[in-house]
């Protein structure tokens, strides 16, 4: 069933609840009015015939029974019966519509007024006093009249309720369309978008009402989509590129070396120059693994406390012990607060930071001319910063940001070996931690990147 049905079906279902509702309170309404008018019709009846019949200045029974039958406003099926204070019958018209039980008259007695009903008929039961003896009048008949009226109201309600239906029926299968036609434009143009032409976006309309926020929120995914594709296309590129130079070098050293008939001490050459490549291209592979999976969501990445302070000691030893020609200088400066265990932690994963910082610390001592790097580790109010500094070749403020992305590599970089992976890979980690990473560079001061981390 389509959404533009159900809405239909909705709206004329709640119209037609609330109009039933509406047509049956008007109906009650004129119910109650037509029995306590008749009601006070027939009090009415009763009080005349109690003046006529039991007041000093009474008539004949017999002429008030012909008055009453010839009366212009007499009631259909009209009865009146008076009872005396011993229940004996005083009068009665003598049309026996109606039994009068001891009960009944007792409560007539008691409450002074009483009106109920016996199938369509109505009665009224009134006390009546003269000279102090009390008569009990009861008045009934059947409002006809009344009860067609209301009848017929009840039926033009009904005839009226079908008609509205059937008008709300159709009023709403146009609206739902007329609401709902931005909804088939932007299905439309959803049809169109494909892997071909992402640039293509919705139209966002003038009205802001839910779908140009829905146009406009899917037009930012696209936005997102297409820089994700056009990322991927660059990454694979260049990863291809970069891949494909030290395999075309061990490709042609291993055919070199087959066709040529070398002393067993150039072959050893040949293969520690092969085996070079191999780990270089090993490394490549690594980075572009950790570089995956450092871009999952946040929520799939196991996270706990880390000991930063912790984390850099071990980091600083482990980057000695691999590359024994760099100085790591270290400083934890004194926050203004206690300093306890808890100051240096925060919320993350430590094989990642641990590869993040480690990236940064080599990259530093890679570049410093003396292999000589400054680290501090301070806290800036609910953040712990760690700043890495080196006085080596100055990235161009044009460079700052792109180094940043795969295989995009300063201008400084120069000849030193390396793939542009270890600083995209590094961005990617203190972002998924909800952190920033920042360079500076300038010939005076040097090269400092400085690591943001909630704390």
């Amino acid at each position: 069933m389509s959404l533009r049905t159900r809405l239909t079906l909705l709206f004329t279902a709640i119209v037609s609840l609330l109009l039933a509702l509406f047509c049956g309170f008007l109906y009650q309404l004129a119910e109650g009015y037509r029995e306590r008018q008749f009601q006070e019709r027939l009090r009415a009846e009763a009080s005349t015939a109690g003046q006529l019949l039991l007041s000093q200045e009474r008539i004949d029974p017999a002429l008030y029974k012909v008055l009453d039958k010839n009366h212009l406003t007499v009631l259909p099926e009209e009865e009146i019966i008076i009872y005396n204070s011993r229940n004996r019958l005083v009068y009665e018209s003598g049309t026996d519509y109606l039994t009068i039980t001891p009960n009944h008259l007792d409560q007539i007695r008691q409450d002074r007024q009483v009106a109920w009903r016996e199938s369509n008929r109505q009665i009224v039961g009134i006390l009546f006093t003269n000279h102090q003896l009390p008569f009990v009048i009861v008045a009934s008949a059947v409002d006809s009249y009344g009860q067609r009226t209301v009848a017929n109201l009840g039926q033009l309600l009904g005839l009226g309720w079908c008609v509205m239906i059937g008008l709300t029926g159709l009023a709403g299968w146009f609206f739902a369309g007329r609401m709902l036609r931005p909804i088939s434009q932007i299905n439309q143009q959803i049809d169109n978008i494909t892997v071909s032409n992402l640039s293509l976006r919705l139209s966002e309309g003038s009205h802001r009402d839910e779908i140009n926020q829905l146009a406009q929120r899917f037009n930012r995914m696209l936005n997102r989509l297409e820089e994700a594709f056009r990322l991927q296309r660059s990454f694979v590129s260049s990863a291809s590129h970069e891949l494909r130079t030290p395999l075309t070098a061990i490709t042609g050293q291993v055919e070199v070396a087959l066709l040529a008939d070398d002393e067993p001490e150039e072959l050893r050459a040949t293969l520690r120059s092969i085996l070079e490549d191999v780990r270089g291209l090993n490394r490549m592979v690594n980075g572009l693994l950790s570089l995956a999976n450092a871009s999952v969501d946040i929520s799939t990445v196991p996270m706990g406390l880390v000991q930063l302070d912790t984390l850099l000691d071990q980091i600083r030893l482990e980057l000695k012990r691999i590359q024994p020609e760099y100085t790591i200088d270290l400083r934890i400066d004194s926050p203004n607060m206690p300093v306890s265990p808890a100051t240096w932690q925060l919320k993350g994963n430590e094989t990642l930071l641990r590869t993040a910082i480690l990236n940064l610390l080599d990259n530093g001592g890679k570049f410093s001319p003396d292999h000589t790097v400054q680290v501090q580790l301070s806290r800036r109010g609910a953040t712990i910063c760690v700043t890495v500094h080196n006085t080596g070749s100055v990235i161009d403020q044009d460079q700052q940001t792109l180094i940043f992305n795969p295989f995009q590599r300063g201008r400084n970089a120069g000849s030193q070996p390396g793939h542009g992976i270890g600083l995209a890979l590094t961005e990617r980690i203190i972002r998924l931690h909800q952190g920033q990473i920042q360079v500076d560079s300038s010939a005076e001061a040097g090269t400092t990147f400085t690591v943001i981390l909630p704390h």
